[in-house]
């Protein structure tokens, strides 16, 4: 089956070929066609469904668990969250690990933490170094 980012899209209102393109949406790759004459642009679909997934993720406030397992504390991420992620990343790479897995994790300031999935992002992270 052929994905509509190989297609040619014509804008109705010029009958001019689209230019392809892609805009960065918090972080996310969105792929567009824009008419060169009236400036009109569309969005690949599934593009715009991950981004839209992302949002209500992200607007969303989860409670979870902070316990103690062996010599550290463990905090529990919801399955959404990992099930988005590993979606993600599933387009970019076709195997990844599922157990033990490694990501970052960094305290930006007292009462607020980031956790990185990937090195890419987590090397976008500035660190500051007190003396």
């Amino acid at each position: 089956m052929k994905d509509l980012a190989e297609s040619s899209i014509f804008c109705e209102k010029c009958n001019k070929k689209a230019q392809k393109g892609e805009v960065l949406r918090e972080g996310f790759r969105i792929r567009i066609w824009q008419c060169p004459g009236c400036r009109e642009v569309w969005y690949h679909p599934l593009d715009l469904n991950e981004y839209k997934e992302f949002k209500k993720l992200r607007n969303r406030e989860f409670q979870v668990k902070l316990r103690m397992v062996g010599n550290s504390w463990a905090v529990s991420i919801p399955r959404e969250i990992i099930d988005f992620q590993q979606d993600m990343e599933n387009e970019m790479k076709k195997h990844i690990e599922h157990m033990n897995r490694i990501v970052r994790l960094c305290m930006d300031e007292p009462g607020k933490l980031s956790l990185f999935f990937n090195e890419k992002e987590a090397k976008k992270g500035k660190v500051i170094e007190v003396e």
